[in-house]
């Protein structure tokens, strides 16, 4: 059975926003990896922001593209180590 875009949108809008708000930054902020994880974090809120844009204009299609790519740059951050997360979180591909 196809998924259904709304739900499928609505989920990964949903991961996005939650991932967002759990994850940390290790790094010390005034560091490169600070940085680095300052920078991911901007481009996965932003792509968030992209994302309800690109919905409330009617395009679900690049909404959910949107909500991807950027948790797509955060599960990334998670995976190098520049977030910490909690242990009984879902949310990433640890």
């Amino acid at each position: 059975m196809p998924a259904d875009l709304q739900e499928k949108t609505d989920r990964y809008e949903r991961m996005l926003a939650d991932a967002l708000a759990v994850a940390e930054p290790r790094p010390p902020a005034d560091t490169p990896l600070g940085e680095a994880a300052a920078d991911v974090t901007e481009m996965a809120e932003s792509y968030l922001d992209d994302g309800r844009h690109f919905r409330d204009d009617g395009d679900p299609v690049n909404a959910l593209a949107s909500y991807s790519y950027g948790y797509g740059w955060l599960d990334a951050g998670v995976r190098l180590g520049l977030f910490a997360v909690p242990d009984d979180t879902e949310l990433f591909t640890t």
